[in-house]
């Protein structure tokens, strides 16, 4: 008789149908390890994200589904109509709470994803007092701690608190998996993890492969012309910035420019960019579209648009990139230029960085790029290289279950591919 499949759970906020920010990473990736011998269990929200806002059908006290052959087990949590700092932390809590009054099962390794920084605190403590034995793994798809320094969102004492936190939970896990070579290096000099205990798993698109869109048919179909159109897709809230875009296209309406600015998807701080955008004629909002309707989007476009705040540097990695990378099209970065985002546009050689923060020079680079179709069309095809390549989604998941496997087993002859030193 075979042995049992191992099993995982993993602790989450975001899952699918949630379809953009972290929710679509998690969803593949316990898809994928039900192909590779495991038996996941995830623990998560209703989900609500990007709009905090309980999708319609759900909000049950609790929850339990089969979602792509995975067990889901859902739990009502505090959903703050405005997320603010403390709401969030109040929202993470109360997840945190109910995850660890939750059934476990019995599980062979605990995967948290982070954030949020403070339901995964609780499931380590549980870990610790209950499941002393199991690899506790932190996936860390954002720095909790200097997303809240650079968005200006935490003060010095708060922030020191966070550091502190958040360094506990990264010393305490088995193994903390990033997203990033450069989060590697953050994880281990801001928070003393060895790097022997640090894996690199890069993210990858969740879209799904699909035949070559017909552009001209997409834009005849959402009413684009002859314009350049710049489009901006995801999530609405602090870390976009996405003033700098309404002024852009303030700018080129007075200028009479022949360019189009569309913000696709939703967020916190939708509303509020909409009435700053009112009677901008080129400024256009869309809301969030399923899968098929969203790459034909991105394809029809000119150029992708990654927008984020001044002093937003080494917090995040935008989960956008690898959707543009797959579109074919090139990206516009508007960001801190020494950042983790630039960085990641230049290694795909895929698209422009210019400067957070200055509405003309974005207006003035987006111009220049949508009048070079050869440029526009050679981006394009470096992003798709790239993403083909260096963010293969069968590659990544294989190697976290190869991790997971040394893990669970012990067996050295699984070696884990830790960061680069």
């Amino acid at each position: 008789m075979p042995p049992p499949e191992p099993a995982v759970t993993v602790i989450g906020v975001n899952y699918p149908p949630e379809s953009t920010g972290i929710s679509p990473y998690t969803g593949a990736m316990a898809r994928g390890l039900t192909t590779r011998g495991f038996r996941p269990h995830v623990i998560t929200t209703h989900p609500h994200y990007p709009d905090w806002r309980v999708t319609a059908g759900y909000g049950q006290w609790s929850r339990k589904e089969q979602v792509d052959g995975v067990s889901v087990h859902r739990v009502r949590h505090y959903v703050p109509s405005t997320p603010k700092i403390t709401h969030r932390f109040a929202s993470e809590l109360t997840f945190g709470t109910r995850l660890a009054l939750s059934s476990w099962r019995k599980p062979s390794a605990i995967v948290a994803v982070s954030p949020a920084l403070f339901s995964s605190i609780l499931a380590a403590v549980r870990a610790k007092l209950f499941h002393r034995s199991t690899p506790f793994i932190v996936w860390v798809q954002d720095l909790y701690w200097l997303g809240l320094t650079e968005t200006g969102l935490a003060n010095a004492p708060m922030a020191r608190m966070l550091h502190a936190i958040e360094g506990w939970l990264l010393r305490s896990a088995d193994r903390v998996v990033v997203i990033h070579d450069r989060f590697a290096d953050r994880v281990h000099a801001d928070f003393g993890v060895p790097r022997e205990r640090i894996h690199v798993v890069r993210n990858w698109t969740h879209l799904p492969p699909r035949d070559a869109v017909d552009r001209e048919k997409v834009r005849s179909e959402r009413g684009w012309g002859d314009e350049i159109v710049v489009l901006h897709a995801g999530n609405m809230g602090v870390k976009q910035g996405l003033d700098n875009v309404v002024e852009a296209a303030r700018l080129a309406a007075d200028r009479g420019e022949n360019i189009r600015f569309v913000l696709l998807g939703g967020g916190a701080d939708k509303a509020r960019l909409q009435e700053l955008g009112a009677g901008i004629p080129i400024l256009e909002f869309l809301s969030a579209l399923p899968d098929d309707a969203f790459v034909e989007a991105l394809s029809g476009a000119d150029i992708l648009l990654v927008n984020e705040r001044p002093g937003i540097a080494e917090m995040a990695v935008p989960s956008k990139l690898t959707s543009y990378f797959s579109a074919g099209r090139p990206v516009l970065a508007a960001t801190d230029i020494t950042g983790i985002t630039a960085n990641e546009v230049r290694a795909a050689a895929g698209g422009v960085v210019v400067p957070s923060g200055d509405p003309a020079g974005l207006l003035d680079s987006a111009l220049e790029l949508g009048r070079d179709s050869t440029r526009c069309d050679d981006l394009g095809a470096n992003g798709k290289r790239y993403r083909e390549t260096v963010l293969d989604e069968t590659f990544a998941i294989d190697s976290f279950a190869t991790m997971l496997e040394t893990l669970i087993t012990g067996d050295p002859a699984h070696e884990v591919q830790t960061a680069k030193r």
